[in-house]
């Protein structure tokens, strides 16, 4: 029906909503969207364009101006005598016999009277309203309009969708937190933010089922959960640490105490100074371990466990957050769909009314049009109203989701280059640990080869001798 023109009946201001087309009576008006729901999207003379009510204007049925359905053939093709075809306001074309009032949705023969294919798709329709003929009872319901939001929001947004109906919309899309995506395994997959990065704002938009149960868990709060478990990794890095650091006072305070034994404390000559200078080792060794415990605390164990200290608290309001605003966008889903089906009613009953100003042709059925026709306007203009409130929510969640994740994917990285530089400084502090212990046995080993059995048997002999007069032997 794209391209089909049609003439205003009566004004409109479109001042109710940001999209709607603005005319006055008797403009021409080229069609450009005519989804189901009652609204239309057209492109006046002078170029402007905008969503106004269906019931506004009169379709002008001109040969060639209409394309067929498809499967349908050319209405270049004469109908037999006494049909004309007309369009539904869902934009549905039929056909009525003017002679005998026979309605059929079916493209009718060249037998006058008998469609091409007789059978279920038959109705009653009444004459000519506005240029085409309605009907509260179709024999195809018309199909409620399905919301189709992509992730991108600088778009114009449809009021509804089109054939071949919502079995096929929801085939080819799917909803993720009430928003409509294409669906990836029929949609050309969307554009990542970050190709090549496996960013967090390009992979959490989807809920994940729960490995644990039957539910599922939030894109979103799985990023939270990653942000979480880090904290509690990098604190029980930090009690790792504190472990560490207590072997080590430990261990430096029994080797102090080791280095006052007084056991083989009478050893004498070379060797017992190499036995004193062992034990003064240890207790130089002492106080290597315990200056490495106290770096280990100032510089490792202290900073891995104030590092975000109120990381928790943070991660909470964020996700209340971005909770808040999935919250508020169900509420303004849900108020699109009610004003939707409140559109839908005030359609049928314009339709009903209008079928019933036909039939009575009285005052007062007029009277009940007007209202009618005005209460419909009303429920297209809180239709669109409820629209752009959605689409709003919808634009700042996915704001807030881009700006949040990209947040907490540079705190991650932050985190793991902090507890890396940590642990560097660890291992850097144990290179410089064991050098000075290896500092305290070099004077150990410089003695120990000096270790001369020879000269102590002399020094202790010279120290210890009573005399060099040997027995003489007795005669008799």
């Amino acid at each position: 029906m794209s391209g089909a023109r049609c003439r205003t009946l009566y004004p409109f201001s479109g001042e109710r909503h940001g999209q709607g087309l603005r005319f006055a009576a008797g403009e021409l008006i080229t069609l450009l969207q005519v989804p189901d729901g009652g609204w239309w999207e057209g492109e006046k003379e002078d170029g402007l364009r905008g969503w106004f009510p269906a019931s506004y204007v009169q379709l002008l049925e001109k040969p060639g101006m209409v394309p067929p359905p498809p499967g349908e053939e050319s209405h270049t093709v004469a109908l037999p005598p006494g049909w004309q075809s007309y369009l539904s306001p869902q934009g549905r074309r039929y056909y009525v016999n003017t002679a005998t009032n026979e309605t059929t949705w079916e493209r009718p023969s060249s037998s006058p009277g008998i469609p091409a294919s007789p059978g279920p798709h038959r109705s009653s329709l009444p004459p000519t309203v506005n240029g085409y003929h309605v009907s509260g009872t179709p024999a195809y319901p018309p199909e409620t309009a399905h919301m189709s939001v992509r992730k991108s929001t600088g778009d114009s947004q449809n009021l509804g969708s089109s054939s071949p109906g919502k079995k096929q919309n929801k085939e080819n899309t799917i909803t993720i937190n009430c928003v409509t995506f294409p669906h990836p395994d029929t949609m050309p997959e969307q554009q990542l933010l970050k190709p090549t990065e496996w960013s967090y704002c390009d992979y959490f938009w989807a809920d994940k089922k729960d490995p644990q149960g039957n539910g599922t868990v939030a894109g979103f709060e799985l990023l939270l959960q990653k942000q979480l478990k880090g904290k509690q990794m990098q604190k029980e890095m930090s009690e790792f640490i504190r472990e560490r650091i207590k072997i080590e006072e430990e261990y430096a305070k029994n080797l102090a105490k080791l280095s006052q034994n007084s056991l083989a404390a009478q050893e004498e000559g070379s060797l017992g100074e190499a036995w004193a200078q062992v034990k003064k080792s240890l207790a130089d060794e002492a106080e290597v371990h315990l200056k490495f415990s106290a770096k280990l605390h100032s510089e490792v164990e202290k900073p891995l466990m104030n590092f975000r200290e109120n990381f928790k608290k943070d991660m909470k309001k964020c996700d209340h957050h971005i909770a808040d605003l999935r919250k508020q966008l169900a509420s303004r889903y849900a108020a699109v769909e009610k004003a939707r089906k409140a559109l839908t009613e005030r359609q049928r009953d314009l339709e009903m009314k209008t079928q019933q100003l036909e039939i009575k042709l009285s005052n007062k059925t007029e009277e009940d049009i007007k209202k009618a026709r005005r209460k419909s306007t009303q429920a297209g203009d809180d239709l669109m109203r409820c629209v752009d409130l959605y689409n709003q929510a919808q634009s700042k969640w996915f704001e807030e989701m881009v700006t949040t994740t990209l947040e907490l994917e540079r705190l991650e990285v932050e985190r793991v280059e902090m507890i890396r530089q940590h642990l560097c400084q660890y291992t850097q502090l144990r290179h410089e640990t064991d050098m000075f212990n290896q500092s305290t046995v070099e004077p150990v080993d410089q003695l120990l080869r000096k270790v001369d059995p020879a000269k102590d048997r002399e020094l202790w002999v010279r120290e210890h001798k009573t005399g060099n007069i040997r027995p003489v032997d007795m005669e008799l």
